[in-house]
C-alpha cells in the first residue's frame, strides 16, 4: 500500500506508459463504411457527416486506394440507387450500384476485403427494410429478396455480406442460398444486435433510407434490452453467422462486453453516423479536442471487446496511428 506502492510510477512518461498499455488500437481493427452513387466524377458532401461523401464508382476507387495505403484493409459499402420501387429491386440487380462498385474495387485492389450491406431500406420507395404488406413489414416474404441480394453481391466479388435488416431467419436464408450456389467461402457478418436508435439520423440522410411511414421498432431491437441481444447473436451464430455485430457501439458498450465474454465468434461494433457527427460537431465548435475524442471513443469500443470497428473515422484514425508509430 501507499507510500510503498505508488501507481503513478508506471505513468510518468510515454515510454513506460506504452510498455504497460493494456489495449492497443491499430488499422487492422478498422473498417471504413462508404456510400456509392451512380454516375462519374461525383463527390457529394454529406451535410451532417463532415468529411464523408456520396461517391461515384471512379471516386470511390480513389478514396479506397488512399485508405488502403493508410493501412485500412476493409470497407463496407452502401448503395444509393438511381431508382427505387416497392420491392427494392436494385438491391439484388447484378447491375446495381454496389455490385458495380464491388467489381471495380476488387479489380483495383484484389486483396481488399469488400463487405457489402444486405438490406432493402435504401432501395424501396417506402424506406422499410423488407416487403410491406398491409402497412407492415412481412418478415418471411422479405427473406427471399435478402437472399437474392446476398447472392448478387457474392457473385460480384464481395468477400463478406452483411445483413442489416433484423429479419428473423435472414442469416439462415442467406447461408443456404450462398452454399447452394457454390459461395461457401463468402462470410456473413450479421447485424445481430441492431438497436432502434436515434443515432442513425445522419446515415439515413446520406443513404436516403428514412422510412416514409412509421418506424422500425417492430424489427430493430429495443434499447433497454441486453439479454435479448445475446439471444439474437446466439441464434445468428446457430444459423451460420461468421461475425456478429453490435450497433450502435458507443451507447452499447455493455452489450459489446457481454457478447465478448459469451461468444467465440469475431465481434464487430459499428461506430455509427450519429456518434461520428457528435464528435465532429463539438470539434468544429471548439468545445472538444476532436482528434483526442475520436481516439478515446475508438479505444473505448476496442477495450469493451470489439474485434472489428466499423467507423467513419477510419482514415483520420489511421493517419493518427501512423504518426504515432
Amino acid at each position: 500500500m501507499f507510500p510503498e506502492l505508488r501507481m503513478r510510477r508506471l505513468r510518468r512518461g510515454e515510454g513506460i506508459r506504452a510498455l504497460v498499455r493494456e489495449t492497443m488500437l491499430s488499422t487492422d481493427d478498422l473498417v471504413y463504411p462508404l456510400f456509392v452513387v451512380h454516375g462519374r466524377g461525383r463527390r457529394e458532401p454529406i451535410g451532417p457527416m463532415p468529411g464523408q461523401f456520396r461517391l461515384s464508382v471512379d471516386q470511390l476507387v480513389e478514396e479506397v486506394q488512399e485508405a488502403y495505403e493508410l493501412g485500412i484493409k476493409g470497407v463496407l459499402l452502401f448503395g444509393v440507387p438511381r431508382r427505387k420501387d416497392e420491392l427494392g429491386s436494385e438491391a439484388y440487380s447484378d447491375d446495381g450500384i454496389v455490385q458495380r462498385a464491388t467489381r471495380a474495387l476488387k479489380e483495383a485492389l484484389p486483396e481488399l476485403v469488400v463487405m457489402a450491406d444486405v438490406c432493402l431500406c435504401g432501395y424501396t420507395t417506402h424506406g422499410h427494410c423488407g416487403v410491406v404488406v398491409d402497412g407492415r413489414v412481412d418478415n418471411d416474404r422479405t427473406l427471399e429478396l435478402i437472399a437474392r441480394t446476398a447472392l448478387s453481391l457474392a457473385g460480384s466479388g464481395a468477400d463478406v455480406v452483411a445483413p442489416s435488416g433484423m429479419m428473423d431467419g435472414q442469416v439462415r436464408a442467406i447461408r443456404k442460398a450462398l452454399d447452394e450456389e457454390g459461395f461457401t467461402d463468402v462470410a456473413i457478418m450479421a447485424y445481430s444486435a441492431k438497436y432502434a436508435s436515434c443515432f442513425y439520423g445522419p446515415f439515413r440522410e446520406a443513404a436516403g433510407s428514412a422510412p416514409k411511414f412509421g418506424d422500425r421498432r417492430s424489427y430493430q431491437m429495443d434499447p433497454p434490452n441486453v439479454r435479448e441481444a445475446l439471444l439474437e447473436m446466439e441464434l445468428d451464430i446457430r444459423e451460420g453467422a461468421d461475425i456478429v455485430m453490435v450497433k450502435p457501439a458507443l451507447a452499447y458498450l455493455d452489450v459489446i462486453r457481454a457478447a465478448k465474454e459469451r461468444f467465440l465468434r469475431p465481434l464487430a461494433a459499428y461506430n455509427v453516423s450519429g456518434e461520428y457527427a457528435m464528435v465532429k460537431a463539438a470539434g468544429r465548435l471548439g468545445w472538444m479536442d476532436e482528434e483526442g475524442a475520436m481516439m478515446e471513443v475508438l479505444l473505448g469500443i476496442k477495450r469493451a471487446g470489439a474485434d472489428i470497428i466499423l467507423t467513419y473515422f477510419a482514415k483520420d484514425a489511421a493517419r493518427m496511428l501512423g504518426r504515432a508509430a
